[in-house]
């Protein structure tokens, strides 16, 4: 069970993950030794599971982002386990989610441009065995994003 003291912590990592630990304790009203162990609490039980700055796609040069629904043929744990080993190999799909609803699968994928895009599709997608559909909704324009738990 996560205590007040540890959203605390965590929702302040969460605006400025290098916070000095001096810093992180003033913010939350604690001692830099308690702070310390909170924190190294948090992240021996995972809950920390890491730090990362946050980079702005566009000016990092991946100017296009799509959201893929796929769905398999059969939902054999060969076609799903082949499914899942590939895309969390790909430096393109930043993230996979299994859902419900009509995609088995929904996949936020970065690339540079449109050309990038259709050799993900062709080289990659298209040939992971037991694919029924791929669809396609490309980012016209990000409204809001974020990584932040609403602590």
């Amino acid at each position: 069970m996560i205590e007040d003291q540890d959203t605390r912590i965590l929702a302040h990592l969460q605006k400025d993950g290098r916070a000095t630990n001096q810093q992180l304790a003033d913010e939350v009203g604690m001692s830099t030794s308690a702070c310390w162990r909170r924190v190294r609490a948090l992240e021996e039980a995972g809950v920390i599971r890491g730090y990362a700055a946050l980079v702005a796609r566009e000016q990092a040069g991946f100017a296009m982002s799509a959201i893929l629904h796929v769905s398999l043929e059969r939902h054999d744990a060969k076609f799903v386990d082949e499914f899942v080993s590939r895309v969390t190999t790909r430096r393109e799909v930043l993230e996979c989610f299994a859902t419900t609803g009509d995609a088995d699968y929904h996949l936020r994928v970065v690339v540079e441009d449109m050309a990038a895009y259709n050799r993900f599709l062709d080289e990659f997608m298209f040939r992971i065995p037991g694919i029924r559909y791929v669809r396609s909704n490309v980012v016209l324009k990000e409204i809001k994003t974020g990584v932040a738990l609403p602590f």
